[in-house]
This record gives C-alpha cells, sequence and structure tokens, in this order.
C-alpha cells in the first residue's frame, strides 16, 4: 500500500466508460494558496513512481526545491502497465490513413476519444478532486507520455488556460502530424494567450533516434519552434535523456517532470 493514497472508480458522463482514479496527498498541511496537483495519464504505469518521487523529494523541499502536492492518476481497470482504450481516449478524430501502420499487421483500436477524455477530466475529475482537497487552480500540471504525450499538446495548443505546466515525454507527433502542426500553429499565433503563465518541457530518450517513426526529430523540432515563443513568456525545456528509450525513459522523466512542476 502506498502512503495517504486512495482509488476509486469514475465514470464517463454517458456512463460507456470508467477509469482507475487513483490519488496521493502529501502528509504536510495544504498551503494558504493550497495544494499543486498533477494529473497523470497512462497512471498503471507511472502513478507510484511519480508519488514516491514526490512525496520524497517534497519532503526536503528546501534541499530539492520540489514541493508536496496531490497527485491524481487517470488509469484504467487493468493490472497491465498500458490499457488500449488509451488509444481512444488520447487522439483526435482522423482519416486511417493518418495513423502508422501497426508493427503486427493488424487494425489499431478504436481512435479519436481525445475530446470527450478531456471533458471527462474537466467536468468529472477536477471537480471531483477540488471537492475532496484544498487545490492550488493556479498550480495545475498534465503529465503525458507517448500518445499521453501527443494529448498534453493537444490541450496545450487548443486550451492552454486548463493547466500552468504541461510534460509531453516522448510525444507521438508522428500519429497525426498534419493536424497537430496546425494546432500549434494556430497557438502560436493567439494574442489571447499569457504565454506567462505557461511551462511545457518536451522530453524525449535518447535512443529514441533510431525509431522510423521520426519520433525524436518530431519533438526536438518542436521545441526548436516553440522557443520562438520565450519572449513572450513561455517556460519551455527540452531534455533528452542520455541512454534511455521509448519506455526505459520513463522513472527519469518523472523525476525531471516533478522539478519542472513543483519548483518552488
Amino acid at each position: 500500500m502506498i502512503p495517504r493514497t486512495v482509488e476509486k472508480i469514475m465514470c464517463s458522463r454517458d456512463g460507456k466508460r470508467e477509469y482507475r482514479i487513483m490519488v496521493a496527498k502529501p502528509a504536510a498541511e495544504p498551503p494558504p494558496s493550497g495544494y499543486p496537483v498533477i494529473y497523470l495519464l497512462d497512471a498503471n504505469s507511472v502513478f507510484g513512481t511519480m508519488e514516491e518521487t514526490v512525496r520524497v523529494q517534497g519532503g526536503r523541499p528546501e534541499k530539492t526545491g520540489v514541493v508536496p502536492a496531490v497527485i491524481v492518476g487517470i488509469g484504467y481497470l487493468t493490472e497491465a502497465p498500458f490499457a488500449s482504450a488509451r488509444y481512444y481516449d488520447f487522439t483526435m478524430p482522423s482519416a486511417v490513413t493518418e495513423a502508422p501502420a501497426r508493427p503486427n499487421g493488424a487494425a489499431w483500436p478504436e481512435q479519436g476519444g481525445a475530446e470527450s477524455f478531456l471533458a471527462f477530466i474537466e467536468e468529472t475529475v477536477k471537480p471531483e478532486i477540488e471537492r475532496e482537497y484544498t487545490i492550488d487552480r493556479g498550480r495545475q500540471t498534465i503529465f503525458g507520455h507517448s500518445l499521453g504525450g501527443l494529448f498534453v499538446l493537444q490541450v496545450l495548443f487548443t486550451q492552454p488556460g486548463l493547466f500552468q505546466s504541461y510534460i509531453a515525454g516522448s510525444p507521438s507527433i508522428h500519429w497525426n502530424k498534419r493536424n497537430l502542426l496546425e494546432a500549434e500553429r494556430n497557438f502560436t499565433a493567439r494574442s489571447d494567450v499569457d504565454f506567462g503563465k505557461i511551462g511545457l518541457m518536451v522530453a524525449i530518450g535518447e535512443l529514441e533516434k533510431s525509431h522510423k517513426s521520426g519520433i525524436y526529430d518530431n519533438a526536438k523540432e518542436l521545441a526548436e519552434r516553440l522557443s520562438g515563443l520565450a519572449d513572450r513568456g513561455l517556460r519551455l525545456q527540452f531534455k533528452s535523456f542520455e541512454g534511455e528509450g521509448h519506455v526505459s525513459v520513463l522513472p527519469a522523466l518523472v523525476s525531471r517532470a516533478a522539478r519542472f512542476a513543483l519548483s518552488m
């Protein structure tokens, strides 16, 4: 058992999709403004890692720079680290031809539910968390890896005010690159966004350079393009983790993401 952690099942508004919600609360009392919060996608794979990272580092903020935070993991009703339902939840609608070929030649699971999944986070998960815990709505982070990283970028580019820190680990930009690039262009052209209130971390494993999808170059080039927003206040960090691949990068990414999101 992880200390001060609870689990519950929450359903989408239409009742068709169920999620395993994992929440960890700090031992320390909340500051006057409330706890910062990290909303974590693919929680079956990384909730324990993130909780332990924040619990240990948040216990000595004067040394680590990491303050205590509530961790909210959004996962699935499985003991496996990843569930096929993520293909629907993390992707925007697109033509079948837009998706990369599956290695085994089979069809991908259903896709295109990102808008519904974001509505679930905003209309169901966040209100429940804010009823039960004292949350600082000015310090909200969303963390996603792979297709989850793609989802994080989609949220940033289309509704940048929903979170203040965005962590996109090994984002699968190749999955729907054309539509994402269009969303990026619209985002950078907006005059109504306070970029000074937004932080974005784009991270990738060094060993992903060899992946035929171009995932490494896509992430690096995205960060290079967005670096032009630094003059408008965007807090941007690109990190390539030496010796790490698409999956092995996760523990190192979690540690760096906690410092990016929760620095004093």
